[in-house]
């Protein structure tokens, strides 16, 4: 049995997610609290397995609460977060303070009723259930770097050798601020990546990993012509793939989603996969479910070299793990070598 502690400001809120979760009979909700504060006395006493976090609360508010929760508890926590660049800005910095997932609220609360919307919540309680949130981070620096922004941008072609095919979901967030920035500014080749969030959280999630790289990092935008040293994240609610028409440009679609998911993984390495005049390397890091294993299996056939993060440094170790089980993966690593093993393949 998970034993669940919803912590919301909203009354409203609180009831909605307690009816939600109920539904389960694996899930039973011990507990609420109006803020944070409430919340940390509550804790002791309760005994939750996982924590729901409203950010945004009076008295103590959801990022001050998380830090507490992590340092003195070592509970999993799931953020509660609007659809807002606030909202986004925030649930970024709650991954970087140690939550392992977040749930969207929708801007008509009453879609939280939705079934797809019911489902996604309970599947992601029983994810942080699982999940490991005592991950040591300390031993993976992050570069604090004067960072450019994109006005004016070089758009002088380099040429380039490889491209880096990256899959990640739950724990991506902090797994790709450990990997990104390690990344040199001269890597031959260019990066393209899914990480399964909504709109406004994929831009968020870019431009924050963009203050932190050498690399230039951004949201993945119709018709971008890959560059040499660029990341492209795929933007959130569209399907990614990468074409080759003299240049290699970045085509976004609403086609139907894969296992629930757009992006998904599986559909940017299949279009990776196909890029004859390039070397491929493709990377599956911590997330729940399978997605990019297929895309894996394509890469591995056109001649690429597979990554794989290993089951201690991921939060999740489903999708590691569904593609370690194609015997597709060229080297399975810890978070902290990942950027290592990208640029001993690729270079400078």
């Amino acid at each position: 049995m998970i034993r669940v502690l919803v912590v919301d400001d909203s009354i409203f809120m609180r009831k909605i997610l307690k009816d939600i979760l109920s539904l389960e009979e694996d899930i039973v909700v011990v507990g609420e609290a109006k803020n944070g504060k409430e919340a940390l006395e509550k804790i002791p006493i309760l005994k939750p397995d996982v924590i729901t976090l409203d950010i945004e609360m009076p008295i103590m508010d959801g990022i001050t609460t998380l830090e507490h929760i992590i340092k003195a508890n070592n509970i999993p926590v799931v953020i509660i977060s609007s659809q807002t660049i606030k909202g986004a800005n925030l649930t970024l910095q709650a991954f970087e303070k140690g939550a392992i997932d977040f749930i969207p609220k929708p801007k008509d609360i009453f879609k939280m009723n939705d079934e797809t919307i019911k489902v996604e919540i309970i599947e992601k309680i029983k994810i942080a259930a699982k999940s490991k949130v005592n991950i040591d981070y300390n031993n993976i620096s992050i570069p604090r770097i004067a960072k450019k922004d994109f006005k004016g941008i070089n758009t002088k072609k380099e040429k380039f050798d490889y491209i880096i095919a990256v899959g990640t979901s739950t724990g991506g967030p902090n797994a790709l601020q450990r990997v990104l920035p390690l990344l040199s500014e001269n890597i031959n080749g260019t990066i393209v990546v899914v990480q399964h969030m909504p709109p406004n959280f994929t831009k968020s999630l870019a431009d924050r990993l963009n203050t932190l790289s050498n690399i230039k990092v951004k949201e993945g935008e119709e018709g971008d012509i890959l560059q040499r040293g660029y990341c492209y994240i795929a933007p959130g609610d569209f399907h990614m793939k990468v074409v080759d028409k003299e240049d290699y440009i970045i085509e976004l679609n609403k086609e139907a989603p894969i296992k629930g998911l757009r992006p998904a993984a599986d559909i940017l390495m299949d279009s990776v996969a196909k890029l004859d005049k390039l070397k491929k390397v493709g990377v599956i890091m911590t997330g729940m479910g399978s997605d990019g294993a297929k895309g894996i299996v394509e890469i591995k056939k056109s001649n690429g070299y597979t990554i794989a993060q290993d089951e201690k440094s991921s939060v999740v170790f489903g999708m590691p793990k569904s593609a370690i089980e194609t015997n597709c993966i060229d080297k399975i690593v810890p978070l902290n070598s990942i950027a290592h093993e990208i640029m001993s393949i690729v270079g400078v």
